[in-house]
């Protein structure tokens, strides 16, 4: 048996209607990603399974430096440990193949200091005296090493293998004195130190600027010693696929910024907001405020430039994700000047405050521009209201003061003229005649 056809069309139906309804886009939950760059700077990536080893000793003052001071400091004092005890050996040899260890003749004093023949007649030479054991040697290693003489251990002249040994341990000497005092010296004076006075505001903001919308950041320098030659570069990190179907985890686009093209550094001398203008070119074109939430882009800032004080290439880093992007945000001036003098306020260095912004895309506003000027007006009246409420309550603070001390003098003087002139500054009652007392 056929079923009952319905009496109500298919198309004003409940599914009819349901499909023909406008739809809200739909977007996806944010997968937590990785970041590239920590905030403090650091990169945050892992070297797995390399094989050849071996190109880090071809570098060994590089690995030196880049190794943590823990390690630096147990290989710079096993270096010299060791190389005093090699050379007490040597020492201890050298002894030992002249017979300077016999301790019986040096004890019976039938032998000099210096290699003398005694009065006796027995002629008797030393290599190094008063070397009777591997401790006096290792002693004397660490004076003939460090320079250091104390007068009771020493070398003579008729023993030519104890002269060579004693140039080799000089020559070996400096050379470890030069590259452990060269290493501990770069690490003390690495550019990255200088880096730690180099701030950047804890999050970025995306607001309309010169009728465009931009994305900012500000930077700062703590110091008063300056950033020679400073430039700023953006780079937008993300995961992109290729039209063949590639995929490429870590793609790092370029972002251009106002200061790069004016001008090819930047004056470092108050903090300054770096602007990105968010046009066709910029990765960021595409997102609106609900895709940036989104999306799992990393915005990467590079500040390079020159200590001014040590002449070192210094570089500080940091990134944000988007997360840490304001949409409809902007920062708050900082910079004052008082009793003729700018002054920073550092404390208010990441401040924002909300304004109005679209909740496009930069392209939606390329495309329909009567949004950007809506919205600019309604920046405008917003702004004008404020006015208003602002002047209205400090007229009525000020009428409030006023009219507190017109009633104060009437209490105080008995005389009624003197208080007509602080009433007459409200509005007439009703009937046309001014109010001559205020209760």
């Amino acid at each position: 048996m056929l079923a009952r056809k319905s009496i109500i069309p298919e198309e004003f139906g409940l599914p009819g209607l349901a499909s023909r309804m406008p739809r809200k886009p739909v977007f996806r939950d944010r997968v937590n990603k990785a970041r590239f760059i920590a905030k403090n700077g650091s990169c945050n990536l892992a070297h797995k399974n390399i094989r050849e080893q071996g190109r880090f000793l071809q570098d060994v003052f590089t690995t030196l430096v880049d190794l943590k001071w823990r390690f630096t400091l147990v290989i710079f004092t096993t270096t010299f440990v060791s190389s005093w005890l090699l050379f007490a050996m040597s020492w201890w040899l050298v002894a030992f193949a002249n017979g300077d260890l016999d301790s019986g003749d040096a004890d019976s004093g039938n032998v000099t200091r210096g290699g003398d023949a005694d009065p006796r007649g027995q002629n008797k030479t030393y290599c190094v005296t008063d070397v009777k054991s591997f401790t006096s040697a290792f002693l004397f290693s660490i004076e003939v090493q460090v320079t250091i003489g104390f007068g009771g251990r020493m070398i003579t002249e008729h023993c030519l293998t104890a002269i060579t040994v004693l140039i080799m341990q000089n020559i070996t000497g400096l050379i470890i004195n030069a590259v452990m005092l060269g290493c501990i010296f770069m690490k003390t004076a690495q550019s990255n130190r200088r880096a730690e006075t180099l701030i950047f505001s804890r999050h970025a903001v995306i607001a309309v600027r010169n009728n465009c919308l931009c994305f900012m950041i500000r930077i700062g320098d703590l110091r008063k010693s300056m950033i020679i030659g400073a430039t700023v570069r953006l780079q937008v990190v993300r995961k992109t696929t290729t039209p063949e179907g590639e995929v490429i985890p870590i793609h790092q686009i370029d972002v251009a910024t106002e200061t790069a093209v004016a001008s090819n550094s930047l004056f470092l001398l108050a903090p300054l907001i770096i602007c990105h203008v968010i046009d066709k070119n910029s990765p960021l074109y595409d997102l609106s405020a609900m895709e940036l939430q989104c999306s799992d882009l990393e915005v990467i800032v590079i500040l390079e430039g020159v200590v001014e004080t040590t002449g070192i290439t210094t570089q500080a880093r940091t990134s944000y994700i988007s997360e840490e992007i304001q949409w409809g945000h902007r920062f708050v001036p900082i910079v004052t000047e008082e009793e003729g003098v700018y002054s920073v306020d550092y404390s208010k260095f990441g401040n924002t405050i909300k304004v109005t912004t679209p909740r496009c895309s930069a392209r939606e506003l390329d495309e329909k521009p009567s949004i950007l000027i809506q919205t600019l007006q309604k920046s405008e009246l917003s702004h004008q209201n404020s006015l208003r409420k602002r002047n209205s309550m400090r007229r009525n603070n000020s009428m409030r003061k006023s009219a507190g001390g017109g009633a104060g003098a009437g209490g105080r003087r008995s005389n009624s003229g003197l208080a007509a002139p602080k009433v007459q500054f409200f509005t007439p009652a009703e009937g046309g005649q001014n109010m001559n007392t205020v209760t």
